[in-house]
């Protein structure tokens, strides 16, 4: 039994259930099989170790941040290309948590905090999103990279979501989301090489907000007047008069620079963002990150259309790096 720091990397298919439902067992299970052993060969390729399979998931580590960021960029832009292809239900995407720290290593498998934290991270992401720790990114500056590393990583950004309180993990971390795609460009993104020189960061409370949309109902709520719910109680901050809908569906803070929304209902809330086609997360009793824009099914999922459908867009203020 040995403990060595590594990045532990989660790779999960999202949306693998409504696949099952869609089409049967055998027609999914196969190409869950091939996408998964795909998966396993490209984080070889980027120097890093498999350690098991979990069904529609992959645990893998790397001795590097710089190998870990780099796979993951990797496999979002060329599985995010393939899938525009095929049918719809099998259009799942990949939802990845990287996480560095001491895994123990006993027989082939690993254990520590960073695999609890890679996977707590992957679950909480969206489709088609990259999320990790501070300590990663931070990494990524004085690691030796390889000619590969550096052609990936080239024009990522990295895009903070400020400390979150993450369930099963004692202390809250600072999230990074990683901004994959080349079409992304916003100005509250930064580069890994200044994180190095960064005394702290304030995340723009009084001019951050959220706007929900239901029905001819629409609301804008400050960063600074959270938390609220939602839900078919009148008492409720925006009411959805719908009987799908629980009296206290689910609950929106502001939690250190990021809009975070949490179940609170009997059936579930699904959340699709816009720009990721028909992938959507379940939420039940746990929690996700609200950005940019998208859409939330209430007490069923978006395929029922029956289902009421509340719209938000969230607008962030200007991330003001202070300089120690």
């Amino acid at each position: 039994m040995q403990s060595t720091a590594q990045t532990i990397a989660f790779i999960d298919l999202s949306g693998s259930t409504a696949a099952y439902q869609a089409l049967g067992n055998e027609e999914v299970a196969g190409v869950i099989s091939k996408v998964t052993h795909w998966i396993g060969q490209a984080c070889e390729a980027h120097e890093g170790r498999i350690v098991k399979f979990l069904g529609d998931g992959v645990l893998a580590e790397f001795k590097s941040s710089a190998s870990a960021v780099s796979v993951a960029v990797f496999l979002q832009r060329h599985h995010s290309g393939r899938i525009r292809h095929w049918p719809e239900p099998l259009r799942m995407g990949l939802k990845i948590g990287l996480a560095l720290g001491p895994v123990v290593r006993m027989g082939d498998d690993s254990y520590g905090d960073a695999v609890n934290l890679a996977a707590r991270l992957s679950d909480m992401g969206g489709a088609n999103e990259i999320w990790a720790t501070e300590s990663v990114i931070k990494h990524l500056r004085g690691e030796p990279r390889s000619a590969r590393a550096d052609s990936m990583l080239e024009f990522v950004r990295y895009r903070p979501l400020g400390m979150i309180d993450i369930r099963g993990i004692a202390q809250p971390h600072s999230i990074y989301q990683v901004e994959w795609s080349d079409e992304v460009t916003t100005e509250l993104m930064t580069v890994c090489g200044g994180l190095q020189e960064f005394g702290g960061i304030d995340f723009g409370e009084a001019s951050s907000n959220i706007e929900l949309t239901w029905l001819d109902a629409n609301q804008l709520f400050l960063a600074n007047e959270l938390p609220i719910e939602f839900g078919r109680a009148a008492g409720c901050a925006f009411v959805v008069n719908d009987q799908r809908v629980s009296r206290r569906h689910a609950r929106i803070e502001w939690i250190n620079g990021a809009f975070i929304l949490t179940d609170l209902s009997t059936y579930g809330t699904w959340v699709r963002f816009s720009g990721e086609g028909t992938s959507e997360t379940h939420l039940r009793r746990n929690q996700c990150v609200l950005h940019s824009s998208g859409e939330m099914a209430l007490g069923a999922p978006f395929s029922d259309p029956s289902t009421p459908i509340l719209s938000f867009h969230v607008s962030a203020g200007q991330i003001r790096v202070r300089m120690e």
